[in-house]
């Protein structure tokens, strides 16, 4: 009985290892590799068993157009075909990656001899590139009491930029209650989009702003700009308006008055208009052509 029993492990542990030896089977130690822009990145494929001496090794780019070939045919090809190697037997590294190599990439073995003959691992590369130097903009000066808007800008960097703002090089907190230096101001700071927004600025809200933007490549900031904030005379402008139409209505009352006295009469006596009076006894009145008015000439009547 006890021999029957070897024999039958005996038979199960060499089909075990038959069937292993007869299957390919892949490997990776990290399906969700990174790295930062012009770095060299591995993606490790791993041939874990095989029995084929000389198997067809592949590796797929994966992007929303579809698969394309990486290495085919024993040839890196397409955008790698110079920035990239096969580390025996099966890995692939890129010696220079860019911010256009981060994709899912497909590695596949076929290995004609076994009886399991193919099979693939999927890996996720994330090249995360440095942020730029962000757009900023500050308002020069803003009238106390009023809402003010700050915006920043970042679009090169990978992963998608987070972004801070600080006020006289101190970072001014998310929320206003948190810290003593803010805990009057009345903000909202919106990390994602960049956006600084005070809904009624105070005296104190004046200074210098820059904004960062950071992701886990690296951080860049702006410039500072000055942010002032000034009273409303609203005094001054009620009396300037005042004074406006007191002018505008005593040049009106002038004008009318003017009018009335005959200053600006619509009608001129000219050569054209001109009304030769009425004749008189023994007088005639004759308007010479040189000099364009009339003369007197006098004549008896027999």
């Amino acid at each position: 009985m006890a021999k029957t029993r070897l024999a039958c492990l005996l038979t199960l542990l060499s089909t075990h290892c038959y069937f292993n030896v007869l299957a390919v089977v892949l490997k990776t130690d990290n399906n969700s590799p990174w790295t930062d822009e012009f770095d060299k990145i591995e993606l490790s494929c791993l041939i874990e068993s095989i029995s084929t001496t000389n198997p067809r090794i592949e590796w797929k780019k994966i992007t929303n157009d579809g698969p394309s070939y990486v290495y085919f045919d024993k040839k890196i090809s397409g955008d790698l075909e110079k920035r990239a190697q096969i580390k025996e037997p099966a890995s692939l590294v890129i010696t220079n990656a860019t911010r256009s190599d981060t994709a899912k990439y497909r590695c596949e073995v076929t290995a004609m001899d076994d009886q399991k003959s193919f099979d693939e691992i999927v890996i996720d590369l994330v090249v995360r590139v440095k942020p730029v130097v962000p757009k900023c903009s500050v308002p020069k000066s803003v009238p106390f009491g009023k809402s003010a808007e700050l915006s920043c800008v970042e679009e090169e960097g990978f992963p998608k930029s987070q972004y801070q703002w600080f006020k006289n090089r101190e970072e001014i907190p998310t929320d206003p209650k948190i810290s003593s230096k803010f805990f009057n101001s009345s903000y909202t700071l919106n990390t994602d989009t960049g956006t600084l927004r005070f809904t009624a600025v105070r005296k104190e809200d004046a200074g210098e702003y820059f904004c960062r933007a950071k992701n886990d490549a690296g951080y860049a900031e702006c410039p500072s700009q000055m942010m002032e904030v000034y009273d409303l005379d609203v005094l001054g402008i009620v009396m300037g308006v005042l004074v406006v139409v007191i002018v505008l209505l005593c040049i009106t009352v002038g004008i009318c008055c003017a009018y009335k006295r005959g200053y600006f009469s619509s009608q001129k006596q000219t050569g054209n208009n001109y009304k030769v009076p009425a004749k008189g006894d023994g007088v005639d009145y004759v308007r010479t052509e040189d000099e364009g008015d009339f003369r007197h000439k006098s004549s008896f009547v027999i």
